[in-house]
């Protein structure tokens, strides 16, 4: 059963007790951020220090956020969903028709309301707060990459909830500016955007490639957002899942005759990972590729980044649509009816056939182990 009433507490209960408890903030970057010469200068202070402290930020408000929140669309079985049929009375197909529908997950987007939706600001706020009392650069650097991309996807969650309904996330214009550029984020004093997050700080100072899959873009096309919040622990685990989905799936690679043709997202992140763009590249999906994609990457010879699905990654597809069905849920004992648009029942729908003929065909699929430590493994290995 899909819960539709997601609730997020206040912002003051989420990281209020855990900033609390570390020592006096830090005086870093509070001065004289506007004297450095570069912005690129600027965002030097945010380098990792090489004495770090074991001191953590409790994310456990946001993982119960997107259970809450987040569906999953299943494993991709790498083929386009046919195009979906037009509304009852209507010549106008509402919903998703992107091929690439049935891939990665979706954040229910159509069912907040603004005491929730305000909350998010609260909690974007908050985790900036953070680092007035913590000194983000000193943690272990699982800890500060667990801190980036939480901050990064909790700030695209709620811009796209304050102006939602919308259909493309790139449409968001914030003052004129366009929101991955918008500098909306505050830490330390300086002012940031969703793309220095990424460009500036992480892929500048991370040497692994897989905390692409950690950034969440608010499409179709990009990696899917979690269903827990990053931290120390699970962020090797979160992001080898995110690498896995994403490189094997339609959205991630797909051939062409003598092309493989890869994410547009790659194009962003190769001056920082892939230099050799077609030999780095092609080692580092070949990493994580399953036996098909294996085999599409032995069949070319050239790579073109021109996969791309810009359609907003909920479930109502950025529209309210005219027309509502009712689905009725019995798993309580007593029959509950939820009015929702037909063209979500449509793709519900199409979810739940996904998920048969994944268990019909036998796919396996992942255990995933959390909060203990197997033989002989490290439960949080450092991100390099």
């Amino acid at each position: 059963m899909l819960n539709i009433n997601p609730i997020l507490r206040p912002a003051s209960l989420m990281l209020g007790a855990a900033a609390l408890a570390f020592a006096s903030p830090p005086a870093l970057a509070q001065q004289g951020a506007g004297s450095l010469a570069s912005a690129d200068a600027a965002f030097a202070t945010f380098t990792p220090k090489a004495d770090a402290n074991t001191d953590s930020i409790d994310y456990s408000i946001w993982t119960e956020a997107m259970r809450n929140l987040v569906v999953s669309m299943g494993p991709s079985l790498r083929q386009g969903a046919p195009r979906p049929a037009q509304g009852f009375g209507s010549r106008r197909v509402y919903g998703h028709v992107s091929r690439y529908r049935l891939e990665g997950t979706r954040i229910m987007f159509s069912f907040l309301d603004s005491d929730v939706i305000a909350t998010f600001g609260e909690y974007r706020r908050d985790l900036e707060q953070t680092a007035d009392k913590v000194d983000i650069q000193s943690l272990r650097r699982n800890e500060q990459l667990a801190y980036w991309i939480n901050l990064h996807n909790v700030a695209l969650v709620e811009q796209i909830a304050n102006n939602w309904p919308v259909r493309q996330p790139r449409e968001i214009m914030l003052d004129g500016v366009p929101l991955d550029e918008a500098k909306f984020i505050t830490v330390e004093g300086i002012a940031m955007s969703l793309k220095d997050i990424r460009t500036r700080i992480v892929y500048r100072n991370w040497k692994d490639p897989r905390v692409i899959y950690g950034f969440w873009r608010g499409d179709i096309g990009g990696p899917s957002i979690q269903r827990e919040a990053f931290n120390a622990d699970n962020v090797n685990r979160l992001l080898e899942r995110g690498a896995q989905e994403f490189v094997n799936s339609l959205r991630g690679t797909q051939k062409s005759g003598n092309t493989l043709q890869v994410s547009s997202i790659y194009k962003e992140a190769a001056p920082f990972y892939f230099g050799d763009f077609n030999a780095d590249l092609r080692a580092h999906l070949a990493r994580f590729a399953n036996e098909e994609v294996g085999e599409i990457l032995r069949e070319t010879s050239r790579i073109e980044p021109s996969i791309s699905e810009y359609d907003i990654a909920d479930l109502a597809g950025g529209v309210r649509e005219p027309t509502y069905t009712y689905i009725e849920n019995a798993d309580t004992g007593t029959v509950q009816s939820f009015r929702i648009p037909q063209s979500m029942q449509r793709l519900l729908a199409a979810r739940e056939e996904k998920f048969r003929r994944i268990l019909k065909e036998g796919r396996t699929g992942t255990v995933t182990f959390s909060n203990i430590n197997l033989p002989g493994a490290s439960a949080s290995k450092e991100v390099e």
